[in-house]
């Protein structure tokens, strides 16, 4: 079996591993013939409760939230030819949780279910636009992260705004998960709706693999070899809004895990672009699972947010990555 298919072996286990992992623990841990129980239908009542309506749903929310940042980082640093390239660091997550709290501000979305995902997916859509449409422009690394950090730092001025305005404390606690980023309390019906979104936005980006790793080359080798550039932009930028737009309305705003899944998987595929996608989806799927269980397991008296633990982890790594990257080309 081929290195790449092994390892994406080793992190489908990895991931089942963390979900029942997370099955397992919480305020009141649960012993795995309890959890397997529960699982078949065949537990108590309370354990099937705690398992299908609470850590399950949950679980699964991490897991499809992470995968969707991971595969987004990997396409979108592939696309851009730099490592540092990721959802949250270029603004995208950010814009999306804006047009998200948009509509929980003026109540669109209790008008439908559909609103929140819609209004996120619009948002991330239009960020990944500005920033595609920027690299074509520009060859600076250094513009095209200061254009991110721009509108990152816009999204979230805006956001301050409303919740400044917001007109009452549900509305403004509301917008504050979004901000702050989160999967409590979230339900196989709100992960229902946000499932399309991811897996049609992860499945464009599959499509586009060949073309990212021919963009390894850079843009002259891969259009010599018959890459259409165009197509390849848009495809990535769609592909990436959607995924994107979806993990925002299913969790909120949760950075870094689009730089750091892509950045570990990258020497195991040879630092080929398109062989990154699938890795970076898995092992970002595990890592957030893990993520939310040490929040869950944080011995505070209020519980972190996921987004919060995520950028403590991961901020520092991107600073690292980033030392990195100078002290290469220095």
């Amino acid at each position: 079996m081929k290195l790449k298919g092994r390892i994406s072996l080793y992190l489908i286990a990895a991931g089942v591993a963390a979900i029942f992992a997370a099955c397992l623990l919480g305020s009141t841990p649960m012993t795995a013939p309890r959890v397997y129980a529960a699982l078949i239908g065949d537990g108590g009542a309370g354990d099937e409760i705690v398992i299908w309506s609470i850590r399950l749903p949950r679980a699964l929310a991490a897991y499809l939230v992470g995968a969707a940042l991971g595969v987004s980082g990997a396409a979108m640093q592939g696309l851009l030819r730099n490592p540092l390239a990721e959802p949250g660091i270029l603004g995208v997550s950010s814009s999306a949780s804006l047009t998200a709290t948009f509509v929980v501000y003026y109540g669109i979305a209790t008008a439908s279910p559909w609103a929140m995902p819609i209004s996120a997916i619009i948002g991330a859509l239009i960020a990944t636009a500005l920033i595609a449409f920027t690299a074509i422009h520009t060859r600076s690394v250094i513009t095209l992260i200061l254009v991110g950090v721009g509108v990152s730092s816009f999204a979230g001025a805006a956001m301050s705004l409303l919740m400044n305005l917001a007109p009452n404390p549900f509305t403004l606690s509301d917008m504050i998960n979004w901000t702050l980023g989160t999967v409590a309390n979230r339900s196989f019906e709100e992960i229902s709706l946000s499932a399309p979104f991811i897996v049609s936005g992860s499945a464009i980006l599959l499509t586009t693999r060949r073309g990212l790793s021919a963009l390894s080359l850079g843009e002259e080798a891969a259009s010599g070899v018959g890459l259409d550039l165009r197509r390849q932009r848009i495809l990535t930028v769609f592909g990436a809004g959607l995924a994107t737009g979806g993990a925002v309305a299913l969790a909120g705003a949760i950075g870094f895990v689009g730089i750091i899944a892509p950045h570990i998987v990258r020497p195991f595929v040879n630092f080929d672009s398109g062989r990154t996608l699938v890795p970076s989806a898995l092992l970002g799927g595990a890592l957030l699972v893990l993520a939310d269980i040490a929040v869950r397991l944080a011995p505070t008296e209020n519980e972190l947010k996921l987004g919060v633990v995520a950028a403590l982890i991961g901020a520092p790594i991107f600073i690292w990555i980033a030392m990195q990257r100078r002290v290469i080309h220095e």
